[in-house]
């Protein structure tokens, strides 16, 4: 496992979130939308992956009720579709079960490298093109039966410590 666990405003994945092509607010130090979220970074920060659980009243594509990839960026070494399979384990192992429709991601073909195939690291990582949205962005899904298996990041035990410890305060009261 690469990944990390992290936070919606990060300071250390803040830099890498304002390259995103989809990042809206640069200002803003939270760079996630609101809705229940994992995020997930490497240790040297040179990929950071979001996963969100959208509230169905502010989905506006036909995939509502999927996890959603909102934002994925790899300036590192490894190779994308290994950290894309890390990211769905631990989306998994966070969110424990998947809704039907599984896992959705966009992908804007006018911001990539002309060279690149839109979502290619999506499709090595078992990822299926699905359609596009009305804007035009690829839609790439996984459905739950090609999820890998639930695998915590690297971090997580300090999540596990953090409510062990808002427990034990609240008996301390």
């Amino acid at each position: 496992m690469h990944w990390h666990l992290s936070y919606r405003t990060d300071p250390l994945v803040k830099p890498l979130a304002d390259r995103h092509y989809n990042r809206q607010n640069p200002e803003s130090p939270n760079f996630v939308p609101p809705a229940k979220c994992l995020v997930l970074r490497t240790n040297p920060c040179d990929a950071f992956w979001v996963t969100l659980v959208p509230y169905a009243e502010y989905v506006r594509h036909r995939w509502a009720g999927a996890w959603t990839c909102t934002s994925f960026r790899n300036e590192g070494s490894v190779l994308s579709s290994l950290l894309i399979e890390q990211a769905v384990a631990a989306s998994l192992w966070k969110f424990k079960k998947p809704p039907e429709i599984g896992f959705i991601t966009f992908v804007n073909a006018r911001k990539i490298k002309p060279t690149q195939k839109p979502g290619w690291c999506f499709r090595k990582a078992g990822w299926k093109h699905v359609g596009f949205t009305e804007s035009g962005l690829h839609a790439l899904q996984l459905l739950p039966h090609e999820f890998p298996e639930p695998d915590p990041p690297i971090n997580a035990q300090f999540e596990i410590f953090d409510v062990i410890s808002a427990e034990l305060r609240k008996v301390a009261q």
